[in-house]
């Protein structure tokens, strides 16, 4: 069967299509991966076919400095999605060819999949890497992980979806007519889609997400769908030449998350890192993280690495808690410190603090924005060492990490395609 998967976003909302389309095409099928240009070596890489999406989220930012990086503000964030949402819509369209016979939508991209789909007749699927079904077990994802009660959390659910709905009103109306659709407004497409108990697998673990017992027959959790990479990957030499020089190091990286805050941000690793007496990996990114000197303590990577060769060999790492990079902490067993920044990254931290195997959230505006850089240094360094030096942390990691060897989330997924969709 020729499978179309749909993801846009930043890096973490494309890797782990790689794995579950790597799983597909194992069994058999012909995959094709639509997203932005700057992941078709990522693509190509796991064997996949590639076909281009536009709206790189990286280069819909507003043109004025002032307002640059990653949005912080739940306002500038509907902003930034808007525009998104606007250019994504005619890709999509673009993307899908005649011989498409099942169509695979991300989070980001189902809102637009649904009249494809419709359009050219063909079974049709979520697979999800953040809950977005309301229920009573938890607010909404972008809520910032705060329980507002059983009936808060799914009265919140809901004006979430509306939320949704509104930012794909117009773009759906454009697609619609362009595809030669009749009329049919975001919600009432998504309503008819949920009625018909419209399929969602997630790719995520239950250890971290349990089911909730509210949600509708047709919503899964398969676990986690790891980014696919080489068997024969290495981490490059003077990487390994640093982890070997001394001891576990701690890793700061912000992932795809973007900052005009990017002098302080580095001065603020560099000498927390030190005050904690810590060798450190500044994974540059987005947000240009890189040591003000080279020195034998501090090492700057400005390309990425895979998680799953980094990680097990660290102390612990600072991330932004994206849903990826969260997960990747886990697997490798070694405590987190969420920096979340926006939208469901709080959800995460909040998550990984659940199980103990991550310390209370430092808010990134609270070390950018709210205190003054000296204080920012201490909470930073006494959180470092708080990562470090506490047994029960780790040990909850990596009992973690253990129980996820268990689950097998792209074959999990496979089978249920292959009893839903599937010939």
């Amino acid at each position: 069967m020729n499978v179309l998967l749909a993801a846009a976003g930043s890096h973490g909302d494309i890797a782990p299509y790689t794995g579950l389309g790597a799983r597909l095409r194992a069994a058999g099928h012909e995959v094709t991966l639509a997203t932005h240009d700057t992941y078709a070596p990522l693509v190509r890489a796991a064997g996949l076919g590639f076909r281009s999406l536009p709206a790189d989220p990286r280069a819909t930012g507003p043109a004025d400095p002032s307002t640059a990086g990653t949005p912080t503000t739940r306002r500038a964030l509907m902003r930034r999605a808007a525009t998104f949402i606007g250019q994504l819509g005619d890709g999509m369209a673009d993307a899908a060819g005649p011989d498409t016979e099942l169509l695979l939508l991300s989070t980001t991209t189902a809102p637009l999949g649904w009249h494809l789909a419709e359009a050219l007749d063909i079974p049709s699927a979520g697979v999800y890497l953040q809950p977005t079904a309301p229920t009573r077990a938890f607010s909404p994802v972008v809520s910032g992980g705060r329980s507002l009660g059983g009936r808060g959390n799914r009265t919140a659910g809901r004006l979430a979806l509306r939320v949704v709905d509104r930012l794909h009103a117009d773009a759906v109306r454009a697609l619609r007519t362009r595809l030669g659709l009749p009329p049919a407004t975001a919600r009432t497409v998504r309503r008819r889609t949920e009625a018909a108990n419209w399929p969602v697998l997630h790719g995520f673990s239950e250890l971290l997400v349990p089911r909730p017992a509210d949600w509708r027959p047709g919503l899964d959790i398969t676990g986690y769908w790891w980014p696919h990479h080489a068997p024969d990957a290495q981490l490059p030499s003077h990487v390994e030449d640093f982890l070997t020089a001394g001891p576990p190091p701690v890793s700061i990286g912000f992932g795809s998350m973007s900052t005009t805050d990017t002098e302080r941000l580095a001065t603020l690793a560099v000498r927390a890192l030190r005050r904690a007496g810590l060798r450190g990996i500044l994974l540059s990114g987005n947000a240009a993280l890189t040591a003000p000197s080279p020195s034998d303590d501090i090492l700057t990577l400005t390309t990425p690495l895979p998680h799953a060769l980094l990680f097990p060999r660290l102390a612990a790492a600072v991330h932004h808690c994206g849903a990826g990079t969260a997960a990747a902490a886990l697997r490798a067993g070694i405590p987190s410190v969420p920096v979340p920044f926006t939208a469901d990254q709080p959800f995460w931290a909040a998550r990984l603090a659940s199980l103990g195997a991550a310390t209370p959230a430092l808010p990134f505006t609270a070390l950018t924005r709210k205190l003054p850089l000296d204080d920012a240094v201490t909470r930073l360094a006494t959180v470092l060492t708080e990562a470090t030096t506490t047994p029960p942390l780790r040990t909850h990691a990596q009992s973690a990490a253990h129980d996820l060897t268990t689950e097998d989330g792209p074959t999990k997924a496979l089978h249920t395609l292959d009893r839903l969709l599937l010939p």
